[in-house]
């Protein structure tokens, strides 16, 4: 996988994507410090292994979900290395057989596609239909790595600025779960 190895701070020059821009910008308007790097595409936790050395903290594993119905849609985030059971979280938000949801609910409600998925993504959640769930052990960690909509590039902010500026400019309150390290088969 190729990484620029280089750390910046702040937004890149040049011309990106709408989305990735948006990020961007929202950021800047909350005056949030932030790192960023350019990177090859990484779909999965253990692609972004690479990206965290370089980055200087773990990216947090994103998980867009959904009820059998396909009516309500919740946006999980935890740390990358744990492992996820639905029945657990299921039991913890009172919501029946939960599954992962499909690209089109991505597309429509976060403006992202698979293997983007970014708690950023819910600026674009304009009719607050998606419910953001955290796993607690998330607010030990000093800083937060994310993708800015788009997996070619991964960010580090301050854990402190993403519950005390960034979801509240998102208007999206976070409910908190807790999910096991260790989960028997």
């Amino acid at each position: 996988m190729y990484i620029d190895e280089t750390l910046y701070r702040g937004r890149p020059e040049g011309e990106r994507i709408p989305k990735e821009t948006r990020c961007y910008d929202f950021l800047d308007s909350l005056g949030i410090e932030y790192f960023r790097m350019d990177h090859e595409h990484a779909d999965t936790i253990s692609d972004c292994e690479l990206v965290e050395g370089m980055l200087g903290c773990k990216i947090c594993k994103n998980l867009f979900l959904t009820n059998r119905q396909q009516t309500d849609f919740y946006l999980l985030i935890m740390p990358g290395e744990k492992p996820f059971k639905t029945k657990l979280l299921s039991k913890q938000i009172g919501s029946a057989r939960l599954s992962f949801a499909g690209p089109e609910h991505m597309e429509r409600l976060l403006d992202i596609t698979p293997g983007s998925v970014s708690v950023l993504g819910l600026m674009n959640d304009k009719e607050k239909q998606v419910r953001l769930l955290v796993d607690r052990d998330l607010l030990q960690e000093e800083n937060f790595g994310c993708h800015p909509c788009i997996n070619s590039s991964s960010l580090r902010f301050a854990t402190r600025d993403l519950f005390e500026k960034i979801l509240p400019a998102l208007e999206h309150e976070p409910s908190f779960v807790e999910l096991p390290w260790v989960v028997e088969e």
